[in-house]
């Protein structure tokens, strides 16, 4: 199946502009989320196997590969991709109002890198229209895989302002979550990615807890577990001010990395106007970072790594590294839709030593 994705079906669609090609795929996912049986006979084909579920933040993950957030921005196939073997799906980036992203072009393709830039700029539905959707397909039953939900701010929202923003996404949403991501690492937001900053991140987060504890007590359930993604470009000094404020404020784990804007190496030809670059040239300044907060913090903080991942050698290493869990998105583009349940199957027996 994968050879056949890579030599006949992959060229047909590396021949239409990318966001093009993306679309198409988002609709055939979410005819395939429509029909249960078909669903369940393609879950059945790609069941793990060898596999015992991984629990992590209080939950049961059936594998350890997740569908990363930008592939389904407004939650519409999150069924089709259980179906095609994945052990948890992220959607999102959403942010509360919905924004028509950055003009196009605005997605990339680097075939020679196995590599994709993006500037998108969380083009999404906005949270009351995703929630209602989420609530029509039955995510609220919490009878399926873990449901991740990515949130971010609106572009126009000022930095100060940027928690309000999360905390509108946090109430519309809260009910469907399995878990939550705060996206501070999109370069494509401008002036994201200075809620790193000590300063900026720690009411972000402690207001973030204080809502997911009130949430708690008043319906009597358990909070929602958070996480939060970071960027690649940090420096071990940034990083270590990042991790300091996970801890303080109960942050569930973290999630490494987003994309990056370096072009280190043989890429400085792709040019920085393209936005952040992920897949293959990604992967070592992920599995450091992951490296490096496995190790200062002694495993004791949950990681999922993202970046690169295409094949059970980068998806091993990730691991190695120090992540609980991985997330993938290039590689599906160059490797093909199964890639989930090649990486599951790859990685089996490694969990189940873990256990």
């Amino acid at each position: 199946m994968g050879l056949f994705y890579q030599y006949i079906v992959r060229p047909v669609l590396f021949t239409q502009d990318p966001e093009k090609s993306h679309v198409t795929a988002v609709k055939l996912l979410r005819q395939l989320s429509k029909s249960k049986s078909l669903c369940r006979i393609l879950g059945y084909c790609n069941r793990p196997i060898g596999h015992n579920p991984i629990d992590l933040f209080g939950l049961k993950f059936p594998t350890a590969v997740g569908l990363a957030a930008g592939m389904d921005k407004n939650g519409q196939f999150w069924r089709a991709a259980e179906a095609m073997g994945f052990g948890h799906v992220e959607i999102g980036t959403v942010t509360p109002l919905a924004q028509n992203g950055n003009p196009q072009p605005r997605l990339f393709r680097h075939p020679e890198h196995q590599a994709i830039t993006n500037k998108m700029g969380f083009n999404n539905d906005g949270a009351e229209a995703i929630a209602r959707r989420l609530k029509e397909s039955g995510a609220k039953s919490k009878k399926h895989l873990p449901l991740g939900i990515n949130i971010g701010k609106n572009k126009d929202t000022h930095l100060e302002n940027a928690l309000d923003d999360y905390l509108k996404c946090f109430n519309n949403l809260a009910d469907y979550a399995n878990y939550f991501t705060i996206n501070i690492s999109s370069p494509n937001t401008p002036g994201l990615r200075l809620l790193h900053e000590t300063k900026n991140l720690c009411p972000l987060l402690r207001g973030l807890r204080e809502i997911n504890i009130n949430r708690s007590k008043k319906l009597g359930v358990n909070t929602i577990p958070m996480l939060l993604k970071i960027s690649p470009d940090l420096s071990f000094r940034e990083l270590d001010s990042v991790i300091e404020s996970v801890l303080q404020n109960s942050f569930d784990g973290v999630i490494a990395t987003n994309t990056t804007i370096s072009r280190e190496g043989g890429l400085r030809k792709i040019s920085q106007d393209e936005g952040g670059l992920s897949g293959r040239p990604l992967h070592e300044k992920s599995i450091t970072i992951i490296n490096y907060i496995n190790r200062v913090t002694n495993g004791k903080l949950p990681i999922i790594g993202v970046g690169g991942i295409s094949d059970p050698i980068t998806a091993g290493k990730t691991c190695d590294a120090g992540a609980k869990l991985i997330q993938i998105y290039s590689g599906l583009i160059y490797k093909g839709p199964f890639l989930a349940k090649k990486l599951s199957r790859a990685l089996a027996p490694r969990h189940s030593k873990w256990l």
